[in-house]
């Protein structure tokens, strides 16, 4: 394996809760949130930006190092944010990433942060919101 890697992968990640429910409640998100952050910054080649979401889906913002598997990873912080709550969350199968340029870091930042006011007025991105193929 190389040492020495030069990489700029950002990605902007989604993943619902079982059946969308609300599940995501303001008592759960500061410690759903505060899980999947420390489960980022202590993944070897993971960097955190932000996370956010609403009462059904979450959003991160991270950049990996090549050697991350996307799909296994992202199965992990499903599985173990699920399992660190206990019965009082689920998540549904799948998930959207969406890969972005270094320079849209901050729009997609602030997009992440303001979930909740994108989606109380209607000003969602939809390409950052699929989780599944079939949306499109």
């Amino acid at each position: 394996m190389a040492r020495r890697i030069y990489a700029e992968i950002n990605l902007h990640i989604t993943w619902h809760t079982k059946d969308n429910l609300r599940m995501i409640t303001p008592a759960i998100e500061p410690v759903l949130y505060r899980y999947i952050t420390n489960k980022v910054i202590n993944t070897p080649g993971a960097i955190f930006h932000a996370i956010g979401g609403t009462d059904d889906h979450v959003h991160l913002a991270a950049s990996v190092r090549p050697t991350v598997d996307i799909d296994n990873w992202i199965g992990k912080l499903k599985g173990s944010s699920s399992h660190e709550l206990g019965k009082a969350l689920h998540w549904q199968s799948g998930y959207g990433v969406v890969s972005f340029g270094t320079r849209d870091l901050k729009w997609i930042v602030a997009y992440i942060q303001n979930q909740k006011e994108h989606h109380r007025s209607g000003s969602v991105f939809d390409r950052l919101e699929r989780i599944t193929e079939d949306e499109r």
